[in-house]
């Protein structure tokens, strides 16, 4: 297995994310998100008959995206620090370089930001966004390629509940429960 461990001194800058065989994205910026969000996670990342719990705090302002990863024993396994200037990333050594900063930060914005702000980085691209008031469904070239089913503890608000996302192009799906800290 392949090991990342880096962390950059300066921001790298965020060029498109290949989040499908089809489809790049561009990562909106970051006040897009329209609201300051302090959360914390409990994930369980699948990966064929693999399954991978991990814990991540979530912390966004129009000028920063902060995301902690820790392992069930509180280790830190990833940081990825999102400013205007970039993306800075580091991981445990025992993270594989398959776990891309980038397209964690894509799986985030499809996730959780307005869905106005979504649909204009999937046009740009060539994709749409169908919606309805518990999902959200990526299509490209005509198929799904990415899914996600919400079950918010009230209101339509996904920053509180169950979410289960699957990305169908690269074969992964994500159990996310989320408890929204401080708005």
């Amino acid at each position: 297995m392949s090991i990342l461990a880096a962390c950059a001194s300066e921001p790298a800058p965020v060029a498109p994310v290949k989040v499908a065989p089809d489809l790049s994205l561009t990562l909106p910026r970051l006040n897009d998100l329209g609201r300051r969000v302090e959360a914390s996670q409990m994930l369980i990342a699948h990966y064929g008959e693999q399954s991978y719990p991990f814990e991540g705090r979530l912390s966004a302002t129009p000028e920063r995206f902060l995301m902690v990863g820790l392992d069930p024993m509180g280790r830190e396994l990833l940081r990825i620090t999102w400013t205007p200037g970039g993306v800075e990333y580091s991981a445990a050594p025992w993270v594989p370089n398959s776990m891309r900063p980038e397209n964690i930060l894509v799986d985030i914005v499809l996730l959780y930001w307005p869905e106005d702000v979504v649909r204009a980085m999937l046009v740009r691209a060539g994709a749409t966004l169908e919606s309805g008031p518990r999902s959200r469904s990526i299509l490209a070239g005509g198929r799904e390629v990415m899914r996600a089913d919400y079950q918010p503890v009230s209101g339509d608000s996904p920053w509180t509940g169950r979410l289960h996302y699957s990305n169908l192009a690269w074969g992964y799906s994500l159990d996310i429960q989320t408890v929204e800290t401080r708005p």
